[in-house]
């Protein structure tokens, strides 16, 4: 493989490789794109290969607020991997306060993928700094094992994370630079991309189902003021606890309903950490155990 190509060396080493690759980085550093390469040459090895994302602020696969699957079974995939095969439920754009649910969401998609595809690669979320980005990268690293690590870095900013990892949990880790043409995005361009993909979750005609407090995830405590149910996200489940897709509960005179596209099969929804104004699409972070105790 010439060297000129992008992370040539790198993809050198890992074609024909089979395994799981997982991807480190922060926002804007190259991984999807790695990511794509890296799939690109399994494909053309004659390999079956996975992409699962756990990015669940910038989603490549599936929408946000949720870890996404996809099997990848040729080049022509590769061009849009939105259309996702699997999805679990995080519940936030933001790892705090869903550390677990959003290692537990991811984890259960890589061990899918790993039995059924031979290359798997693994795109984490772009937090990689302060005790939750370090807790986060940490128990992924420990429930997927993955064969490699990639760590991209802009400087010495995933030091402590890679430090981390090797001390603790013996990671095989290999390093790479962004490519020079890899320009972060402004955070309000970031938030308007979140924005968007939120609105695409929820195309028009989105009906409205009317559900009893009974069909949540965590229950809700009796005497529960319905009327803190306005505007939040929630996943949709079916009887296996698959997730669906998403929903935003209303609340009108009582009763409450959730607007999604996923209503057919619904047999209950699982309660997010954030509120979404279908209108702008504008998002709040909610702490689900002071809306469930009314705090």
């Amino acid at each position: 493989m010439p060297q000129l190509e992008p992370y040539g060396s790198l993809r050198e080493r890992l074609n024909g490789v089979p395994g799981v690759v997982m991807l480190i980085g922060a926002p804007d550093t190259g991984k999807t794109t790695l990511g794509r390469l890296l799939i690109g040459d399994a494909l053309a090895a004659g390999m079956t290969a996975a992409f699962v994302d756990g990015d669940v602020a910038a989603a490549t696969v599936g929408p946000p607020a949720c870890a996404g699957l996809k099997w990848v079974k040729s080049q022509e995939d590769l061009a849009d991997l939105s259309a996702a095969d699997e999805i679990r439920f995080v519940g936030s754009t933001e790892p705090q306060g869903v550390v677990l649910s959003h290692v537990v969401a991811v984890s259960s998609l890589v061990e899918m993928a790993r039995r059924n595809a031979e290359f798997v690669v693994l795109d984490t979320s772009g937090l990689v700094s302060g005790v939750v980005g370090q807790t986060l990268k940490y128990h992924l690293m420990e429930l997927c094992q993955p064969s490699l690590v990639i760590a991209m870095h802009r400087g010495s900013e995933l030091e402590p994370i890679v430090g981390m990892l090797r001390r603790f949990l013996s990671a095989r880790v290999a390093t790479a630079e962004p490519l020079p043409d890899m320009v972060p995005l402004p955070p309000v361009e970031r938030y308007e991309q979140r924005k968007a993909a939120f609105a695409a979750a929820f195309e028009e005609p989105l009906p409205r189902w009317r559900v009893q407090t009974t069909v949540f995830a965590p229950t809700l405590p009796e005497g529960f003021d319905r009327s803190r149910l306005e505007a939040m996200l929630v996943g949709v489940l079916d009887d296996h606890g698959r997730c669906l897709g998403l929903g935003v509960l209303e609340h009108t005179d009582g009763v409450v309903r959730v607007a999604t596209n996923h209503g057919e099969e619904m047999r209950g929804l699982r309660l997010g950490s954030m509120r979404v104004d279908l209108d702008t699409f504008e998002t709040q972070r909610v702490r689900l155990r002071q809306l469930i105790l009314g705090l």
